[in-house]
């Protein structure tokens, strides 16, 4: 497998958790006195983390007999991540659903998870969250925002208009490049390829008008986002899961009683082990329903060393920019599940 080699970083935004910004929403506390949390998203209401967040929505109140609850701005309406990071901080937005893209914008040190090579399978990505997780929490507390649970988007595979089989390939290709993923960025640097930068919005677009003919994407999200109709291939092994989380803004957090922000974190985790359980099952589902769809399933096991010596440059120079040597190392670690 081009294992992880290039993980998250493929990460598409689209990642379920993929979250983007809200208007000028309603104010933070509402006039008949229940609390809105107002989370933003990327992924369309009823794909299968739309209707996870539904769900969670029901729980909370419930669990708060009605003193606080969601509003959801899903479907990508309203921007990209990065805006929706920026909406927040304004208080325009209180949550979000985003990938390590979007996190990375509030603590770059978390696009560690990404890294090329780092974690290879959602084994490892397990292991990683577990004995990590409270650290990351920290990071994120630090930067006003409460981590509140983990997700994933399924694999990430390489998906195209052209046939991609080995690094080089991608020379001759124009890539899509999320705006604000730095790694993946730096990888095509490395195998001396172009990207198109571009929002999550602006793929389906590109692929129809051949802006692009590389998009980097889970299957459970290539058919959520309809970005399979425009392409003809797609990569057999994956490059790594889609990292993503709920994170909320530490401000609106703080403005529940310490009951109902328990009630918030409980059902966030339960809304999490759901949500993980179901996609890994669905990405599987929606790899084969992509096959049956006519995308042509690609190889690239043949040319798997040059993939790998491809990502171990792209760690290597990331390394001591983007995150810490030192945490690279303990990712890698926990991931094998050995200590340092």
């Amino acid at each position: 497998m081009l294992k992880a080699t290039k993980q998250s970083w493929f990460v598409l935004a689209l990642a379920f958790a993929c979250v983007l910004v809200g208007g000028s929403g309603p104010s933070p506390a509402e006039a008949d006195g229940k609390t809105i949390i107002r989370y933003a998203t990327i992924a369309p209401g009823g794909s299968t983390f739309g209707k996870i967040l539904k769900a969670w929505n029901r729980s909370l109140i419930k669990a708060t007999e009605g003193r606080v609850e969601f509003r959801f701005y899903s479907g990508g309406s309203q921007g990209d991540e990065r805006d929706f990071i920026r909406k927040m901080r304004a208080g325009q937005m209180d949550a979000a659903g985003v990938t390590t893209t979007g996190l990375g914008i509030v603590v770059p040190p978390v696009r560690v998870l990404s890294a090329p090579g780092a974690i290879e399978n959602y084994e490892e990505l397990d292991r990683v969250r577990a004995k990590m997780n409270p650290r990351f929490t920290k990071m994120f507390e630090d930067a006003g925002f409460v981590l509140l649970d983990w997700s994933d988007a399924g694999k990430g595979r390489l998906m195209s208009t052209v046939p991609i089989l080995k690094p080089a390939d991608l020379k001759s290709a124009r890539p899509w490049v999320w705006k604000d993923d730095p790694i993946f960025s730096e990888f095509l640097k490395v195998v001396g390829a172009n990207p198109v930068r571009l929002g999550v919005p602006e793929v389906y677009a590109a692929l129809q008008t051949k802006m692009i003919d590389v998009a980097p994407s889970s299957a459970i999200a290539a058919l959520a986002l309809q970005w399979f109709t425009k392409l003809k291939y797609m990569s057999k092994d994956s490059f790594g899961v889609i990292v993503g989380a709920s994170v909320v803004k530490k401000e609106k957090f703080d403005q529940l009683s310490p009951e109902d922000q328990q009630a918030l974190r409980d059902t966030s985790k339960r809304a999490a082990k759901a949500l993980v359980k179901v996609v890994r099952r669905d990405d599987e589902k929606a790899y084969r329903v992509l096959v049956e769809r006519g995308i042509e399933v690609l190889d690239t096991g043949p040319y798997r060393s040059e993939w790998e010596s491809a990502a171990k440059e792209t760690r290597d120079r990331l390394a001591g920019r983007l995150f810490s040597k030192s945490l690279l190392a303990e990712v890698e670690a926990s991931a094998k599940g050995s200590g340092l």
